[in-house]
């Protein structure tokens, strides 16, 4: 199901994926939460003493699909067929879709088409429980931290692409600084844990050297 052509109004582009209150993830996000308000987001990204990663990343996934869900639902309404016919970061980073089931071999498709066809993979695979377990004691899957890379990378992408096309909306709207720091909270922590190769980074690799500069 496509959630795409919804109402606008409640600024999402996709349903957000709560975390359910009392469960150790919650608690989790909550540390989160706190740490992120100290200001200091390479302290905050760290893993948590006495946490398991898969259960920290899992999180911290989730989270963020949450963010760019909202990010991206404000500038919908100018990320058309028309303004963006391509799924594109700049004139050199062109992405194709594929999710390796539905479609398997890469389709070109408009940026609007690309980001739903994204989030709806990115929900499912969140929504999966044998994937992203939310009961306590569920192990995690082997596969987890793969599935959970590919997750970020896929984001990544949405993230590069309302740089490239859509920031002057984006300040428009005057949420530049919300799209800062959320993409800054996002790249320290795939940096933390190294879960997105340089190559994939690249068309925001400017932005990503004057957002770590700024915080030494």
């Amino acid at each position: 199901m496509s959630f795409l052509f919804s109402s606008r109004s409640s600024k999402t582009f996709k349903p957000k994926k709560n975390i359910p209150e009392g469960s150790h993830q919650y608690e989790l996000l909550k540390h989160a939460e706190a740490t992120l308000g100290s200001g200091n987001l390479r302290q905050a990204v760290m893993l948590p003493e006495g946490e398991a990663l898969n259960e920290w990343i899992a999180v911290n996934t989730v989270d963020f699909f949450n963010q760019i869900n909202m990010l991206y639902g404000t500038i919908t309404e100018f990320c058309t067929e028309a303004s963006c016919p391509v799924m594109s970061a700049g004139p050199r980073y062109e992405y194709h879709w594929a999710d390796g089931t539905n479609i398997k071999k890469p389709i070109k498709c408009s940026a609007p088409k690309y980001i739903d066809y994204l989030m709806t993979w990115v929900q499912d695979q969140l929504d999966d429980e044998t994937l992203f377990p939310s009961k306590i004691g569920v192990p995690f899957p082997k596969n987890f931290m793969s599935v959970a890379k590919t997750i970020l990378k896929c984001l990544f992408r949405v993230y590069a692409h309302i740089y490239h096309q859509h920031f002057d909306s984006v300040m428009q709207l005057q949420e530049e600084a919300h799209l800062n720091t959320s993409f800054k909270h996002f790249i320290f922590f795939v940096q933390e844990f190294n879960l997105i190769d340089r190559h994939e980074l690249a068309p925001l690799q400017e932005l990503i050297e004057k957002l770590g500069s700024k915080d030494r």
